[in-house]
């Protein structure tokens, strides 16, 4: 009689699955997706994700990035390079090409373009027919995430209804729509902050320089460290410091706060994720710290 030796699964064995599957089914069930890669450590981790679920054949999906104009160099940078060795196909919409064309105009020149993104999604969308978009969002990140589908529905206008979400009993997505309607699918939607940098960790994935510990000019203001650049110089009032800092997430440069740390390896940043008390937006978005209703209405309107 032969014995049978269970193999023990860790929890990152059980989410990756869990992510591969959901890949797997945006695939099958869409005519046309697309993987938001902004060159950000989730959206890192789904371009593992996807070499899993689909390697040695090509991705069933080109990469698509929403830039603001306003990003990091050193993270559209490492998004260009990372594509490219890959040998996938990154489109990149500007919000920039959304003001030439008058369907975004900002108040005032100093406004954060990180929330007229939207715009120009919903326009990438329109232009590639695209029925499905793959994001890096997390429930853990924002209370109006956590209320999302992993299969989250939005209409012919890009709009999300969040008491109009499809039941996902027993594992089982529904990805399919009509024309003109989209899906976001989001399978790292069960995954944590700490998840995300210990699976960086196992796989030993490279990152955009700005997420280690770096002395960086930065105005301390409301209680967040504002990075100094030419975008957001520092006012004559303001006191630069210059200080040792990483970022947790990356984004616009308007609304994107590094944290103060020294944690210059992933086993360092490993530990100060594992203690910290202040959430990963919470800390380090600026354009977070309205409300919850905020962020739930840009989602509504077509945001990630």
């Amino acid at each position: 009689m032969s014995t049978l030796t269970k193999q023990t699964l860790s929890h990152l064995d059980w989410l990756e699955a869990e992510a591969i599957h959901i890949l797997r089914e945006v695939a099958g069930q869409c005519a046309n997706p697309v993987l938001l890669f902004s060159g950000g450590k989730d959206s890192i981790c789904l371009l593992r994700l996807a070499e899993k679920a689909f390697r040695p054949g090509r991705f069933p999906f080109p990469l698509m990035h929403i830039d603001t104009g306003h990003n990091y160099p050193e993270v559209t940078e490492f998004r260009d390079r990372r594509a490219a060795e890959l040998g996938e196909r990154l489109i990149v919409r500007s919000v920039e090409d959304s003001m030439a064309r008058g369907t975004v105009v900002l108040k005032h020149p100093g406004e954060s373009r990180n929330k007229h993104q939207s715009v120009t999604l919903l326009e990438a969308i329109e232009e590639f027919s695209f029925d499905a978009c793959i994001g890096g969002a997390r429930r853990d990140e924002e209370k109006a995430r956590a209320k999302e589908r992993i299969m989250s529905f939005r209409d012919e206008f890009g709009q999300w209804d969040p008491k109009n979400q499809r039941p996902e009993l027993w594992n089982l997505y529904n990805a399919r729509s009509h024309k003109g309607e989209n899906i976001r699918a989001f399978p790292i939607s069960n995954w944590t902050e700490l998840d995300v940098w210990q699976y960086i960790q196992r796989e030993q994935l490279e990152l955009p320089s700005i997420y280690f510990a770096h002395v960086r000019p930065v105005v301390r203001k409301n209680g967040l460290l504002q990075p100094v650049t030419p975008l957001t110089p520092a006012k004559a009032e303001d006191k630069v410091e210059d200080v040792l800092v990483r970022f947790r997430t990356v984004g616009d440069i308007t609304c994107t706060a590094p944290v103060e740390s020294d944690a210059d390896t992933v086993d360092k940043i490993l530990l100060e994720t594992a203690t910290t008390t202040i959430t990963e937006r919470g800390a380090t978005r600026m354009d977070d710290q309205t409300s919850e209703a905020s962020m739930e209405q840009r989602k509504k309107e077509g945001y990630f």
